[in-house]
């Protein structure tokens, strides 16, 4: 596969002559960390307290650049391989995972170390295939010169993807209280530093075949991955920055100025639609690792959607979204006001997606944004809110948090010491129980949810569902969501309300439960259970049965004559 791929490869030397060269270069890490180079897979040095939501990003970023993906052969062992590269520059960070192959991601010190790294890689030699000549940060390791002395290969082997639902129900069901339960679940679920880390290096990489055709544009990620409510397994969303290029952010001086030479389209989306085509053909043609690539430029929003296969992800690729971006900074600041907030929104996510009221195809499903400003408006319609309305937010920016896009005023505070609230001290248990009560009573039919202002309103349309957009309110995020699907919702608000009620709130009792068997499922994980579903007598989606054609037949007459 590597090879298919265009993959650069590595070739290392002789055992006698990388001992050598090894003793000659210690690297400042190694001379603090000795020869146990393998302790420096850990990403968690680094403290992300205090630091701004874009200065947060811009770190991750500038990280991501200074890191290369390799592909790493069979029976390897990592301090072999990071002795190896340790030749090229000195490693801050590295850590192995497991996708179709063993991975490593390795951060050097400074990108000196991947300039090094490139020179000493050749072009792969294919038999029967021509490769394409485009270097990128994306590399094989031939070999390791792994001594048969050596056993069997010492990897720690980081986790890309999620628990299994089955393992999740029992693991939750060994905890002591419904708040260690919310607590469990999320650190299970969460995006770890190391996938975090992942996921800046693709955008990081991809960015790198798209600033061969438009050298300003800039990649940058958006939704789950930043604004820290992010699953194990989710799908990468991308959006290609391209303000640099049309030159809405550049000041005019008086009098005489230049201008470019430009083609002319008849629409920006137009424009967009081009240049997203013209990047998903690159992406095809010289990424290695991304198949799969399908061009969606008609839908709204015009996207690319591929699959990157080195790292597992799924992607999906839009122009100039920078209105997700800034919804994505104000869950990520929701979330660092309350932690609470963030165990709220990981079950609630979790239990939508178990009962199938969330799906990643396309559809009438209620979508995990629209499940968040469920939680946030939840927690700002509290007796003592615990999250502040938007409005209160703008109202505490400085003039440089100032962000108008496209006509939409999008300001929010960037500095959490000015956000001041009334203490709330209620249990995670309390208000996981009384989210399902409030929207088990909720009148949909007739309000609307509106977290700019922290209060339901009047719907403006007819539409069963209605979240208003923070930062665009003509816009409904719920806007695709049916009247089916927001009945099952409320169904399984109600049953699940009703569970933690009567019961299912308290562990059971550890009589009668012999030695190493698992408990029976209480409390949130009697909630992920399929019972809750048929307690609430909400149909999965299940494929339909199918009918004689003369039935189908017959039914579609029917229709016509209405």
């Amino acid at each position: 596969m590597a090879a298919s791929m265009g993959a650069s490869r590595l070739h290392m030397r002789g055992n006698g002559q990388l001992l050598k060269c090894f003793q000659r270069i210690l690297t400042p890490f190694q001379r603090r960390a000795g020869t146990n180079v393998a302790a420096c897979h850990s990403l968690t040095d680094h403290q992300d307290v205090g630091k701004t939501f874009l200065a947060l990003q811009e770190e991750r970023r500038e990280r991501a650049q200074r890191s290369v993906l390799i592909s790493c052969p069979p029976k390897t062992t990592e301090k072999k391989v990071l002795k190896y590269l340790s030749k090229y520059g000195a490693v801050n960070n590295c850590f192995f995972y497991d996708s179709f192959g063993t991975y490593a991601v390795i951060e050097f010190a400074s990108r000196d170390g991947i300039c090094s790294l490139h020179e000493a890689a050749s072009l792969p030699s294919i038999q029967y295939e021509a490769s394409v000549p485009f270097k990128t940060r994306l590399l094989t390791l031939k070999s390791t010169g792994v001594d048969p002395l050596d056993g069997a290969a010492s990897l720690r082997l980081h986790p890309q993807t999620s628990m299994p639902v089955n393992d999740l129900i029992q693991r939750l069901s060994a905890e002591e209280s419904i708040d260690q339960q919310l607590h469990c679940l999320t650190s299970t679920l969460e995006l770890t530093n190391e996938n975090i880390a992942l996921r800046f290096l693709v955008c990081s990489l991809l960015q790198d075949i798209a600033g061969a055709f438009f050298p300003e544009c800039t990649i940058r990620l958006f939704g789950s991955t930043v604004n820290g409510l992010g699953k194990l397994g989710a799908d990468l969303d991308l959006f290609l920055d391209l303000d640099t290029i049309s030159g809405r952010n550049m000041k005019r001086p008086s009098g005489l100025f230049l201008e470019y030479q430009m083609k002319r389209a008849a629409s920006e989306r137009t424009v967009t639609q081009n240049v997203l085509s013209v990047v998903g053909e690159g992406l095809e043609q010289f990424a290695p690792g991304c198949v799969g690539v399908q061009k969606i430029l008609n839908a709204r929003c015009p996207l690319v959607r591929f699959s990157h296969q080195p790292s597992g992800f799924q992607c999906d690729l839009t122009a100039n979204n920078r209105v997700a971006m800034k919804s994505s900074e104000l869950l990520w600041l929701l979330s660092q006001l309350d932690e609470r907030v963030r165990y709220l929104v990981f079950t609630v996510r979790s239990w939508a997606r178990i009962h199938g009221l969330t799906s990643s195809i396309p559809g009438a499903w209620i979508t995990n944004f629209s499940l968040s400003m469920l939680v946030v408006f939840f927690l700002q319609s509290r007796p003592t809110p615990i999250l502040p309305s938007l409005d209160q937010l703008r109202d505490l920016a400085s003039p440089a948090d100032k962000c108008v896009i496209e006509e939409n005023d999008c300001t929010i505070v960037s500095d959490l010491s000015k956000i001041q609230l009334e203490p709330n001290t209620e249990s995670l248990a309390t208000l996981l129980q009384e989210f399902f009560e409030f929207y088990s009573t909720f009148a949909f039919n007739r309000m609307s949810i509106n977290i700019r202002k922290g209060k339901q309103q009047n719907k403006p349309e007819a539409a069963p569902l209605h979240i208003q957009n923070p930062f665009e309110a003509e816009h409904n995020v719920s806007r695709n969501v049916n009247a089916t699907q927001l009945e099952r919702l409320v169904a399984l608000c109600r049953e699940s309300a009703w569970q933690l009620t009567h019961g299912a709130n308290l562990p059971p009792s550890a009589a009668g439960i012999g030695a190493g068997q698992p408990r029976a499922p209480w409390g949130v994980a009697g909630l992920l259970m399929p019972a809750v579903a048929a307690a609430a007598g909400v149909k999965g989606r299940g494929k339909k049965k199918r009918q004689l054609a003369s039935d189908r037949i017959k039914t579609l007459l029917q229709t016509l004559k209405k």
